[in-house]
């Protein structure tokens, strides 16, 4: 039996509901234009975002873009106009291409809940997922965490180059790549590393090749200087290696994978802090109700989908409905706050709720 269409009406009451939620819990709510201009985003998120989003030309404005989604906004906006702390709440639409998946809607509406508060982030991002379990608790769904600050601190603390980490660390949200990278920078990358330099240096010495592409000479001779440091720097070690793999594989309730994580730290000390703090958000989680004995934790999650966090990621799904986004999804953007800040920054969680997928779990109205 086919399920009922879920109505716009419908979809905005689901949202009035939420935001009222929200504003119940001390949320201050916040309106966000439409129409943004290009530019901030490009520079957040660089081309790809083009593939994405909706674009449009201003005669006055410039390149605008349809609103992708709401963070963005209401961190500037915070960063501009806000006191601290603050909490704030919204409701509208917001617009992404769906190529790769065409059943899914182009323009749908989000609901939010972001907190600007760096006295006791454990505490915040606690706040922020026992809200969205409270309001979600009769949909049935699945919850699953995870904590991108982990693995940035392992990154962060191998004993490498600074060239090296800093590679790895801006690929953290491209698995493949990430993956590649290690496999490059370890012991069996060793003879790659070699053969691709002097793949370069055979090319270059081609006495009549051409330049071909937008590289200048300055930046080819960056790009060769890179190879050469690179070649003739030792590997990652097997042990940091196998490290990082222990980490990345780590899937299991929130109370085994502290336990597992103290035990890497004690091998990969840089994590020490980043697993304090999750152990500080366990205890915080507990004590808002969350049965954290039963809570799932994944060291990848959000590695595909959530490029702005850097830290604490969250998300609540229809298990069983793989057809479905994810209902809710949110976590810990402290660095985004200091890109749009100005030179001012403030630690910043918070998550959103699609309506249209809640109601069709609901069966519809």
């Amino acid at each position: 039996m086919p399920r009922p269409e879920i109505t716009k009406a419908a979809i905005k009451a689901e949202a009035a509901r939420l935001k009222a939620f929200f504003e119940a819990e001390g949320a201050l709510p916040v309106e966000m234009d439409i129409l943004l201009p290009a530019e901030v985003l490009l520079d957040l998120y660089g081309e790809d975002i083009r593939a994405r989003a909706y674009m449009t030309q201003d005669p006055e404005r410039g390149e605008m873009m349809l609103r992708p989604d709401f963070t963005v906004p209401v961190v500037q906006e915070h960063m501009s106009n806000g006191a601290e702390p603050a909490r704030y709440t919204y409701a509208g639409e917001v617009f992404r291409k769906q190529e790769d998946m065409p059943t899914r809607a182009n323009e749908y509406v989000q609901v939010g809940y972001e907190v600007f508060d760096g006295s006791d982030p454990a505490a915040a991002d606690a706040e922020v997922f026992a809200h969205f379990a409270n309001v979600l608790s009769d949909s049935g769904l699945h919850a699953a965490t995870g904590d991108i600050g982990i693995l940035k601190a392992a990154v962060a603390g191998l004993k490498t180059t600074e060239r090296r980490r800093a590679a790895l660390l801006r690929h953290i949200w491209r698995p493949r790549r990430f993956r590649a990278l290690m496999t490059r920078f370890s012991e069996s990358g060793t003879t790659l590393r070699l053969q691709n330099l002097e793949r370069v240096r055979a090319n270059l010495a081609q006495p009549e090749a051409p330049f071909i592409g937008l590289r200048t000479q300055t930046e080819i001779d960056m790009r060769i200087e890179a190879l050469e440091e690179d070649a003739s720097e030792p590997p990652i070690s097997a042990g940091e290696i196998e490290l990082l793999d222990d980490i990345l594989s780590l899937k299991e309730t929130l109370p085994h994978v502290l336990s597992q994580l103290r035990d890497i730290t004690v091998d990969l000390p840089a994590i020490s802090e980043a697993v304090s703090l999750l152990s500080r958000r366990t205890e915080a989680l507990a004590k808002r109700g969350v049965d954290v004995d039963n809570l799932d934790f994944e060291a990848s999650y959000g590695r595909t989908s959530m490029e702005y966090y850097d830290g604490f990621v969250f998300g609540f799904y229809a298990e069983g409905r793989p057809d479905l986004p994810p209902v809710a999804t949110g976590g810990r953007y402290d660095a985004l706050t200091a890109v749009l800040g100005q030179g001012r920054s403030i630690p910043a969680v918070g998550g959103v709720i699609r309506p249209n997928v809640l109601l069709s779990l609901k069966g519809g109205a």
